[in-house]
């Protein structure tokens, strides 16, 4: 094995020498270096993007990847992050959490799910036939929002399941709210059991001691990061990071390669490889840049009338979060007398700014190491400005959000058998009572609200109807309207 360099980045000098060599293909990608793409991609996407868009193999490298240009820019990154292995994906962290989940747990084994957990993580179960044994989040009734399950939630369900194979949680969720990963790993531990961390929202928590812990120092032994998320990497980038040996590595790539596209994008495999050079020689400057520009921008904030930063006493505390990331900044509007959905319009439309999270309270603007002052004074101009307007937005359609307790569903039957099972389409007004077939996902941050299995009552189809004709987007329904819903026969 070649010794450890980081100022290299194998992907990245691959393509440098492809272009270089004036390397003539006769293998796909059929536009042949943008030679036959259309004229308008061409111009808005530029030819560069064409140009690195080559085949991993007998492309970037020779037909039998003997140049092992991609295992040497994962062993790279597994080393910048004090993980044993790490493996690329092209497909979102939405295919890693799949392969990571069908590593843990086989079709018909139990695993311990925080309820929060991302629709993806739901569409593993489906893919899996996996039993979920669900953990409650904390929840903060006053705010109506869920921070990740405690580990005393945990080990309850492991007394009460003690088969089961392993425990999923989701930290930090896309509101920064963080787990006790460490207090988690130690109770799977004890029970000689893995923890799968599902840490899309943390690229960047490695690179600082004053962020988060992030899953692999914390003790976990598998995590899923979103590269594109909080990192520099482009839409789709994600890495799993693995060590110890409670997960067979060679499993987990079997899983991967099983769910994963055989046509990988270079081009995101060099934004990985990418942002992982950056972040070891840089990371450390560039995340105290970014957490200084986040702790100056949510006093801004909060000194603008209406408006209310969440903050590390909102978020974390005794049945709370155990740790809070600055970067996501969450804003209350409740003064405003108005809903997220309504304000993210109204600043998309007046202002041309887009933000991360609308909920029925709040919105969420996050900032990354490519924030400056210069991208945040147009955000602080559109919030006063949306501010001053309080009047144009008031008297919003109202958001029936049930409590913590209305909020629980019964699982009736596995979410697999609840989706493939004999459907049917009701009105939603009619809907309570039956077991859905279908997830039903406001959006972002994409977190089910019903999914497959479980019997629908009249407060969370209240939450829906209310939560769509208030803004709410919901992508996965297959009426889109929600008018109708899809619930097994009975």
């Amino acid at each position: 094995m070649e010794p450890i360099d980081h100022t290299t980045a194998p992907v990245l000098e691959a393509l440098d020498t492809y272009h270089s060599r004036g390397r003539l293909a006769y293998t796909p990608p059929g536009h042949k270096q943008a030679r036959g793409a259309d004229p308008q991609a061409r111009r808005v996407l530029g030819d560069a993007v064409f140009r690195s868009d080559v085949l991993a193999v007998n492309g970037l490298d020779d037909r039998r990847a003997t140049g092992q240009v991609l295992r040497r820019a994962e062993r790279l990154m597994a080393d910048a992050v004090h993980a044993d292995h790490t493996f690329f994906t092209t497909c979102g962290s939405s295919l890693s959490v799949k392969a990571a989940m069908l590593t843990v747990a086989h079709p018909g084994d139990r695993l311990l799910v925080g309820r929060d957990a991302h629709k993806s993580v739901v569409a593993g179960l489906i893919l899996c036939g996996i039993d979920p044994v669900w953990v409650e989040p904390q929840w903060d009734a006053k705010r109506s929002l869920a921070h990740p399950p405690s580990p005393a939630a945990y080990a309850e369900a492991f007394e009460r399941h003690p088969d089961a194979r392993g425990a999923l949680v989701t930290s930090p969720t896309p509101y920064g709210s963080c787990a006790d990963l460490r207090a988690l790993a130690d109770v799977c531990h004890a029970r000689g059991v893995p923890l799968v961390v599902d840490e899309a929202w943390g690229a960047h928590l490695p690179f600082h001691e004053d962020l988060p812990s992030w899953a692999m120092d914390a003790g976990a032994d598998l995590c899923v990061t979103s590269i594109h998320k909080m990192g520099s990497g482009l839409e789709q980038g994600s890495v799993f990071h693995l060590q110890g040996d409670r997960i067979d590595a060679a499993e987990l790539s079997s899983r991967s390669d099983l769910l994963g596209t055989t046509s990988p994008s270079v081009l995101i495999y060099a934004g990985l490889d990418a942002w992982r050079r950056q972040m070891v020689l840089r990371g450390h400057e560039l995340m105290s840049g970014a957490l200084r520009l986040a702790a100056e921008t949510r006093e801004e904030i909060e000194r603008i009338p209406g408006l209310h930063v969440n903050d590390r006493a909102d978020f974390t505390g005794d049945g709370l979060a155990a740790d809070l990331d600055p970067l996501p900044t969450v804003i209350d509007l409740s003064d405003l007398g108005t809903t997220g959905y309504r304000a993210a319009d109204w600043l998309r439309e007046h202002h041309g700014l887009d933000m991360h999270l609308s909920d029925h309270r709040r919105i969420g603007a996050q900032l990354t190491h490519a924030d400056s002052r210069e991208t945040v004074e147009p955000l602080l101009e559109g919030l006063r400005d949306l501010a001053a307007h309080r009047a144009d937005l008031a008297d919003p359609p109202h958001v029936a959000v049930p409590s913590p307790a209305e909020l629980r569903m019964e699982q009736v039957c596995l979410p697999r058998d609840a989706y493939f099972g004999e459907v049917e389409s009701v009105p939603l007004a009619r809907a309570a009572g039956r077991v859905a077939a279908e997830m039903v996902t406001p959006y972002p941050p994409g977190i089910p609200a019903a999914l497959p299995g479980e019997r629908l009552t009249e407060p969370v189809l209240e939450y829906l109807r209310t939560g769509y004709e208030a803004g709410m987007y919901i992508p996965d329904t297959a009426d889109p309207e929600l008018r109708t819903v899809r619930v097994l026969k009975d």
